[in-house]
């Protein structure tokens, strides 16, 4: 597995299940082309680009160059790397029949493609990490999670950080450690709560 600092955002579930058991890192799913009218999910994604900067892996599709070329306009050229798949023919095991261009989409690739394709993108692996993670306890005691006013305060830290207000409380591990450390978080608690 390979960690990448950088969130991947690809285009739905079955591209991220794919990458998950190849990349050690936050990967969005944009459900399509659902991203061009999910405020909420596309701030998220402009805050994570401010941030560290983000990766797209779209099918090599005109569906897929329509939702990367959104990202691109949205979030800021700059502040994106761009990961392209090759032109394959052929279809999806799970799927009966080709898509509508007959290409192979993320799900599809061979393992050694994708990572091929990431490393000429100049995608740098770093070493895996090995500070503290936020974990749900956190959350637990600092009434984000597992409280009668947790929804209420997670909806309220979430507003702050300009992240999704559906964002549930696993979700919000994930993307936390993302963005900060357990002493930033705290923080940024200290800073809202208290």
């Amino acid at each position: 597995m390979i960690h990448i600092n950088e969130p991947v955002v690809v285009e739905g579930k079955y591209d991220k299940i794919k990458l998950s058991g190849l990349l050690d890192t936050l990967i969005i799913e944009t459900d399509g082309f659902s991203i061009f009218k999910d405020k909420e999910k596309l701030d998220m994604i402009r805050t994570l680009a401010d941030l560290t900067g983000i990766i797209v892996l779209t099918d090599s599709d005109a569906a897929g160059f329509r939702i990367r070329n959104y990202l691109n306009s949205a979030v800021g050229k700059p502040k994106v790397t761009n990961v392209y798949i090759p032109d394959i023919l052929g279809r999806e095991r799970r799927k009966a029949v080709p898509s509508k261009e007959g290409k192979i989409g993320v799900e599809g690739m061979d393992d050694q493609v994708l990572l091929e394709a990431f490393k000429r993108a100049g995608v740098i692996a770093a070493p895996a990490s090995h500070k503290e993670k936020i974990t749900k306890y956190h959350l637990y005691v600092d009434g984000l999670s597992g409280t009668d006013q947790s929804a209420g305060n997670r909806r309220l830290f979430l507003k702050f950080l300009n992240l999704p207000q559906r964002l549930s409380a696993n979700s919000l591990v994930e993307v936390l450690n993302r963005l900060m450390s357990v002493e930033e978080y705290q923080r940024k608690i200290e800073e809202i709560f208290k």
